[in-house]
């Protein structure tokens, strides 16, 4: 992390999304590599009927194409969330459409499901699947979405559904990213409950999550909770980047359009987790994400009741070598808190 951090710099210089493709290139070379550490017994868990080395997960909008999976497996994560994928390719919107905001340790993006379409994933996913070197990876989401163009959106998520069920060890339906206008509609009323009924339809057997977003009241994301139990939903992604500009006030890029990530989202998102925790009484897995970039918000984040911890926006201001620090400094806080397994310390702060 400290190398990172003399490097980061020049690593700056470049426009937000050159120097992302250029990470992608080099986890793409760091995949032929060897296999990722095996890890502490102790950070690991079974959820949903998957088998977790440990609770940090690389959060959807990183890998959006499934580039990079044995890389991103290498560098410590336990699991990687690739999309979100849309049925058609989606170029997205015009650039410049990521913003740093380094002062505040956070981004916002209008990126607006940029990708190459579903089919190129999939081919390329069915390929990692069929290499016998991939037959112990750890574990992959897919994150499926709508195309802005489409006439039915809630077919979108189906289709997607279907042609990934049996690739994906999990499937997220995101209807809670802000570039893509009127998608957070979906978040209400009987659109989601269409969406998750169709979507479960369409893959029995895979565990479904659905994502959504911090600027939510807390009645809203406490109803999809309900409806989510409800509906065989396996769980949730707490959550997506925000509209709120308090915690970027001042900013030069403040009144950029787009979702805000990174630390200003810490809290509102926390709060929302230990929320739906609180009403769902464990009944639900909870993906907390938002603002992560040190192993005392991790802990909080499980504390509050996620289960799993996705990280982004903090490995860019952080390095590659937080994913490491995260999994040692957690480990240690779960000895000094008397917790022999994580999955004693999820939701602790509830008991």
């Amino acid at each position: 992390m400290s190398l990172y951090r003399t490097l980061r710099p020049l690593l700056f210089t470049l426009p937000p999304e050159r120097a992302h493709k250029m990470t992608l290139l080099g986890l793409r070379a760091l995949s032929k590599f060897g296999r990722p550490k095996q890890d502490a017994p102790s950070l690991s868990q079974s959820l949903m009927g998957l088998a977790f080395d440990n609770p940090f997960g690389m959060a959807a909008g990183f890998d959006k194409d499934g580039e990079a999976i044995s890389g991103v497996h290498r560098i410590g994560f336990g699991f990687t969330e690739i999309g979100t994928l849309t049925p058609l390719p989606q170029p997205g919107n015009p650039a410049p459409r990521v913003f740093r905001l380094v002062p505040e340790q956070a981004l916002i993006n209008r990126l607006g499901f940029n990708n190459r379409g579903q089919m190129d994933a999939l081919a390329r996913l069915t390929a990692f699947r069929q290499h016998p070197k991939n037959a112990q990876a750890r574990i992959i989401g897919v994150n499926i979405g709508a195309n802005k163009e489409a006439s039915d959106r809630i077919a979108d998520y189906e289709l997607g559904a279907a042609r990934f069920a049996d690739l994906a060890d999990y499937l997220t339906v995101n209807i809670s990213s802000p570039n893509t206008p009127g998608l957070r509609d979906l978040q209400g009323g009987e659109a989601v409950l269409e969406i998750i009924q169709r979507v479960r339809q369409a893959a029995p057997n895979t565990p479904i999550l659905v994502k959504i977003a911090p600027d939510l009241v807390v009645e809203q994301a406490c109803e999809i909770a309900e409806l989510a139990v409800a509906n065989q939903i396996d769980g949730l992604i707490i959550s997506n980047t925000t509209l709120e500009r308090g915690g970027v006030a001042g900013s030069k890029y403040a009144s950029e359009a787009g979702g805000v990530s990174g630390q200003p989202v810490f809290d509102m998102s926390t709060d929302m987790l230990r929320a739906v925790y609180g009403a769902s009484q464990g009944k639900l897995a909870l993906i907390g994400v938002g603002g992560v970039a040190n192993a005392a918000q991790a802990y909080a984040k499980l504390r509050a009741g996620a289960s799993l911890v996705q990280l982004y926006t903090g490995l860019i201001y952080q390095g590659p070598g937080l994913v490491a620090s995260l999994k040692r400094e957690l480990e240690a806080q779960l000895k000094a808190d008397g917790f022999d397994t994580i999955s004693k310390a999820i939701g602790a702060d509830h008991k």
